[in-house]
């Protein structure tokens, strides 16, 4: 008899308890939503087509105005002729356009590019955090300073008069 229960009891974790805590299932969902019809097998290849397609073609580094069409208008728009050019450098390369002159010159001309880069950011950097402690400096003193001053002037008057009136004494009835 006690082989049955624990069989029983067995199969029932098994069944209910174990399955659920394998698969946990979902909250049911709220009243007046409207369930997707399951996909066909067609529609589950063609899925799986189209997002090789678009993962294959992620690779090329111009994937063409077919997949990013707003990004070929931008760039249309750009190569007018009647567009006013702003923003151009007065011949100085830009930083990205210097790394790269140096990448294709190899190893010899690239570590004392990025060597350039690296001090060029070190240094405003540098002086970035002096400024900002001169700044806190001046600011720290201002503040003792006013503070200083402050406590000279309270032997004689206080330093903010009260917005209320001074509470009448006590009467002596």
């Amino acid at each position: 008899m006690k082989i049955r229960v624990v069989c029983r009891k067995l199969y029932d974790y098994v069944r209910y308890d174990l399955k659920e805590i394998a698969f946990p299932s979902s909250l049911p969902d709220p009243p007046g939503t409207i369930r997707r019809p399951k996909l066909t097998l067609k529609e589950k290849w063609c899925i799986l087509k189209e997002a090789t397609r678009l993962y294959g073609a992620s690779w090329v580094r111009d994937i063409g105005p077919e997949l990013r069409p707003n990004d070929y208008k931008k760039a249309k728009e750009e190569s007018d002729p009647t567009s006013t050019e702003k923003g151009k450098s007065t011949g100085e390369p830009t930083v990205l356009e210097d790394l790269a002159v140096a990448a294709r010159g190899g190893a010899e001309t690239l570590k004392p590019a990025l060597r350039r880069i690296y001090m060029t950011r070190a240094s405003t950097y540098t002086s970035a955090v002096k400024n900002y402690v001169e700044t806190y400096q001046e600011g720290l003193k201002d503040v003792l300073d006013e503070k200083a001053a402050g406590k000279g002037q309270q032997g004689n008057e206080p330093t903010k008069p009260s917005a209320l009136p001074p509470p009448p004494p006590p009467s002596s009835s």
